[in-house]
């Protein structure tokens, strides 16, 4: 079904006019792939989906849920967590507290790799934990910590990549079980984080296009990987306001492996790879 940019205009005034959710500076390429796709999924036409989304609240919700969709996985890009952990955390090892916010979280494998990693080298007890997401299924899921073994079974060669060896020095092993972090139930198909990692992490649901911090804290390090390449440019740059505001000086903002910050905030961070270090 081919969807017009007016179609997908109609569509964005009627979510703008009849939700609390504001698509206006969302990349129209990555919006217009995901409209085409519920069409066909819940077998409308533009006209039907307008009138659904102003006839039925629960509804509306279904559909922001589904075109917001993201994927994540443990360790994912094993290459960044190697940069996390020989460039980037050991900058924080001296802090009382190491304040992290996983932005746009997902379910949650972000969340709980990085607790895992901070554990391996000793800091996880001086880091506060918070993550974000708009969607309220996908942060539920996060909470419960609970994944199919099936799909994450390859993300366990990240947690090898990332834990057990050292791309650095490749005579060094560290003979990490999986049991000390997660329990894996190959009957039931599920991996499930053990209670120690799900209990700390702070979720909200949260709107990076108009929530500002919800956290009342400043962050040592922030993560919003693989999110604002859903947004254009100048949504990019509210966002990217939001972050340098809320890091400390010398705090790092790391984005996804296809993301970079462009224009006028670009000045305000030194790049280090992924990483952006707020001057």
């Amino acid at each position: 079904m081919n969807v017009t940019s007016q179609d997908l205009q109609y569509f964005i005034l009627t979510l703008k006019n009849c939700t609390k959710y504001d698509l206006t500076e969302y990349s129209d390429k990555s919006l217009m792939r995901r409209l085409q796709k519920i069409l066909v999924d819940f077998n409308l036409d533009i006209p039907g989906l307008v009138a659904a989304i102003r006839n039925d609240a629960d509804f509306s919700e279904k559909i922001v849920k589904e075109i917001t969709v993201n994927t994540t996985e443990l360790f994912r890009d094993p290459q960044v967590w190697h940069m996390l952990r020989s460039r980037i955390l050991p900058r924080f090892k001296n802090n009382k507290t190491i304040n992290i916010w996983h932005a746009g979280c997902s379910t949650g494998q972000e969340v709980y790799s990085m607790m895992i990693l901070l554990n391996e080298m000793g800091m996880l007890e001086n880091a506060k934990i918070f993550a974000s997401d708009l969607n309220s299924d996908v942060l539920e899921q996060a909470k419960q910590g609970v994944y199919k073994y099936r799909f994450n079974i390859g993300y366990l060669d990240n947690f090898d990549k990332v834990i057990k060896q050292n791309p650095l020095n490749y005579e060094e092993f560290n003979d990490v079980p999986y049991e000390k972090y997660f329990d894996i139930d190959k009957v039931r198909d599920t991996i499930t984080i053990k209670k120690h990692l799900t209990e700390k992490p702070i979720f909200r649901k949260h709107d990076l296009v108009k929530d500002g911090n919800l956290f009342f804290a400043k962050f040592d390090l922030i993560l919003c990987r693989n999110v604002i390449i859903y947004f254009n440019y100048s949504l990019q740059n509210k966002v990217f306001e939001l972050f340098h505001t809320n890091l400390y000086t010398k705090g790092i903002l790391l984005l996804g492996m296809h993301e970079t910050i462009l224009g006028p905030w670009a000045a305000k961070f030194e790049k280090m790879g992924q990483a952006y270090i707020k001057k």
